[in-house]
């Protein structure tokens, strides 16, 4: 019984782990889609700037 319950959980703490590690990813992702829509839409900007538009 003992060794089922250190079993049981060892699975639950990777688990926790990989979905942690899972949150992070999705952030960083977000983050970074986030940054690039930035940096795009700053370019479009100043084409837009340069055309003599706005």
């Amino acid at each position: 019984m003992e060794t089922q319950d250190l079993d049981f959980e060892a699975r639950i703490r990777a688990l926790e782990g990989w979905r942690a590690e899972k949150a992070g990813e999705e952030r960083r992702i977000s983050t970074l889609g986030a940054g690039a829509g930035g940096v795009v839409g700053g370019v479009v900007a100043v084409i837009v700037r340069v055309l003599g538009g706005g």
